[in-house]
């Protein structure tokens, strides 16, 4: 039997640095599971700049916390044997697993050299602001831990474009390109080209990198079992290099290796370029669809719900959308801070699991929460992806005619036994709304599984019932039979 697909993002920025957390996935492989997560998004697992790093300072790609680097074996996660046993576990649970792909950059690295470069601006970096001058970079990347196991490739200035350090200076701020080089001309236009990010910028035009970043990746994939790819930070890499890379490691063996990409930006028409640019090779984040989520919480009964899918990827694209609430980046304390109210998130895991169109992913944090950092859980949220598992299936019929008030009915179908639910949502003071469920349903009554109407709804024999939720809140319901064996074990 086919169900939904749903998606984890499997840590959060915040975890501790113990070494154990390959280890707690393993633990909690068979229940995420039983929970209907048939995908989870582990962090980056090769080795930072330290022990601390959480995987995006990237160092050693080959280092999967095996060589004595940056002063640990292990990376904040564990080691590469817990990492390759998590996601062996996750594979008898039946679940894929996506590892985190970062490419634009590297961090840390073993030597610095005198090299020639010139300062552009970092407002607009299609402007040059000084001439030639000789900074001093950690440019060069030769991996003395590791002594050459798995690759012999070793990276210098000529494998990279840019860095934002010059060891003479001491000082953060100004943008160096290296002489004879140019930023990528298929990039995000934010700061008039956006290929720089951090760090040393690795130059995907230069043959060798391009050679030697396809045979890491054929190596990861072999090495380490993993069933996808979460693609960081694309819209800093040109265009045309993930479609390449893409198609090559498909046409290597692995054509149904899915991927989806991170492009940072909440306006759908970049989103919809960029897929153009990749022939639809992955899938991307539907950042635009967090933005009007997180407006949505920030505006409570100022905001007309009937336009939240308005300007979406899920809405123009769905069949390349990845829909979620939050994420690693948009906790506070982060550099794309955002972080949906509280009050809102039941309603926004709501639009994203109970609907037909993409695919959702759930963040670690909004499941478990997060007592370090004062988050709570999000109530409910187990429920919402139990329902979406065995219930939110068949036709989908939108009533999104009031301002304050939407829902939708999915009808059911054969295959998936109870299945078929409404949904109410209200920013609002709540309220109630007739919707067409089907005939198939008439006479049967549906029940509140959230708790929060406790009065049943009979279907009349036309197929419409009156469904309700309260203020500021939802309310889904489902068949009498479906509530009585929907379980949760959290």
């Amino acid at each position: 039997m086919d169900f939904n697909e749903t998606m984890m993002q499997y840590f959060e920025w915040y975890l501790p640095n113990d070494g154990l957390w390959w280890k707690r996935c393993a633990a909690k492989a068979e229940n995420l599971a039983a929970l209907g997560i048939t995908q989870v998004w582990l962090p980056p697992a090769y080795k930072g700049t330290s022990q601390e790093d959480v995987g995006y300072g990237v160092y050693d790609m080959y280092d999967l916390g095996e060589f004595d680097q940056k002063g640990t074996i292990r990376t904040k996660y564990g080691t590469k044997e817990e990492y390759i046993d998590a996601v062996r576990a996750f594979h008898r649970a039946g679940i894929r697993v996506f590892g985190d792909i970062v490419l634009n950059h590297r961090m840390g690295g073993d030597e610095l050299e005198n090299i020639t470069a010139v300062t552009d601006d970092p407002e607009n970096r299609t402007k040059q602001l000084g001439g030639e001058q000789t900074i001093r970079a950690w440019s060069k990347f030769t991996f003395p831990g590791r002594k050459g196991k798995y690759s012999r490739f070793t990276w210098d200035h000529r494998h990279f474009s840019g860095t934002d350090w010059d060891e003479n200076a001491r000082e953060k701020g100004n943008i160096y390109r290296f002489t004879g080089k140019r930023w990528a001309p298929e990039t995000d236009p934010e700061n008039g080209n956006f290929d720089y990010l951090m760090g040393m910028n690795v130059d995907m035009s230069n043959p060798e990198v391009v050679r030697e970043t396809k045979r890491w990746l054929n190596w990861y994939l072999k090495e380490t079992g993993i069933d996808g790819l979460r693609l960081d930070a694309v819209k800093h890499i040109s265009f045309p290099f993930y479609r390449e890379l893409l198609l090559d490691v498909r046409d290597g063996g692995r054509r149904d290796l899915p991927a989806v990409g991170e492009y940072w930006s909440g306006d759908v028409e970049r989103l919809k370029h960029y897929l153009d640019a990749v022939d639809n090779e992955m899938s991307l984040f539907d950042v635009a669809l967090h933005y009007n989520i997180f407006h949505a919480s920030q505006a409570g009964a100022n905001y007309d719900l009937r336009t939240i899918f308005n300007n979406t990827l899920v809405r123009e694209r769905p069949g390349n959308a990845v829909t979620f609430v939050d994420n690693h980046d948009t906790q506070y304390g982060q550099s794309l801070q955002s972080f949906v109210d509280g009050w809102f998130k039941p309603l926004a895991y709501a639009l994203i699991l109970l609907r037909k169109e993409g695919v959702p992913c759930v963040f670690y944090s909004d499941y478990y929460g997060n007592p370090v950092r004062n988050r709570p859980l999000v109530p409910n949220l187990g429920k919402l992806i139990k329902l979406r598992h065995a219930y939110a299936y068949g036709e989908q019929a939108d009533y999104f005619e009031q301002a304050h008030l939407i829902g939708w009915v999915r009808r059911g179908d054969e295959k998936h036994e109870d299945s078929g639910l409404a949904a109410v949502l209200s920013n609002g003071d709540g309220g109630s709304l007739r919707m067409k469920i089907g005939e198939k349903f008439a006479g049967e009554t549906f029940r509140d599984v959230l708790g929060g109407c406790p009065e049943p709804v009979v279907i009349d024999d036309d197929g419409f019932g009156v469904f309700s939720t309260k203020g500021r809140s939802l309310a889904v319901w489902v068949r009498e039979s479906a509530f009585e064996n929907l379980v949760v074990n959290e």
